[in-house]
């Protein structure tokens, strides 16, 4: 099972849409909170805009990373995948873990696991340490049925962080209401 996992991972990581999009040259830096104006001002296929304390229409080049960061975690915090994923395939840094990391988390909540797990494994390859990834990696892995994977993602948080932190706290409880089902 794990082969094939990994030969899916790979193929899916090949099929990316994220890295054969251009990347264009995104707006100044801004911080790295989180806004929720996106979700709770702005309607369908629009983001919050500081800088214009505006919602609009996002386009390539004209939000900074971090904007775009926090509209794509807030959009799919709110259940809201498929407009995460648009606006998160807009920024311009095309390696920026966090942004794999989201883009992860909604393709794996809108039913594309495999899609999922390869932006995980691609966010880990570039830091390893990123425990939210593997935390997210650990309950993909549960999706699927990998016990044993989302166990080694548990091992690898308590390596890093220890037991006491949010993210070894959150996969343990899954791990736990998977063996309990």
């Amino acid at each position: 099972m794990r082969r094939r996992l990994l030969f899916q991972v790979m193929a899916a990581a090949v099929a990316l849409p994220l890295f054969a999009a251009p990347a264009y040259t995104a707006g100044e830096g801004g911080g790295g909170g989180s806004d929720t104006s996106t979700t709770t001002k702005c309607k369908k296929g629009e983001v919050w805009d500081k800088k214009k304390n505006k919602c609009v229409k996002p386009q390539y080049g004209m939000l900074d990373d971090d904007s775009i960061y926090a509209a794509g975690h807030d959009l799919a915090m709110a259940g809201r995948y498929d407009e995460a994923i648009s606006v998160l395939t807009l920024a311009a840094n095309k390696q920026d873990p966090r942004i794999l990391n989201y883009l992860g988390y909604s393709h794996r909540h809108s039913g594309r696991v495999t899609v999922g797990l390869g932006y995980y494994e691609e966010a880990l390859r570039i830091d390893p340490n990123y425990t939210l990834v593997r935390e997210y990696l650990g309950e993909a892995h549960l999706q699927i049925g990998d016990l044993a994977g989302a166990q080694e993602q548990l091992k690898e948080i308590e390596k890093r962080t220890g037991k006491g932190s949010r993210e070894y706290g959150m996969l343990s409880e899954q791990i736990d209401h998977f063996l309990r089902s």
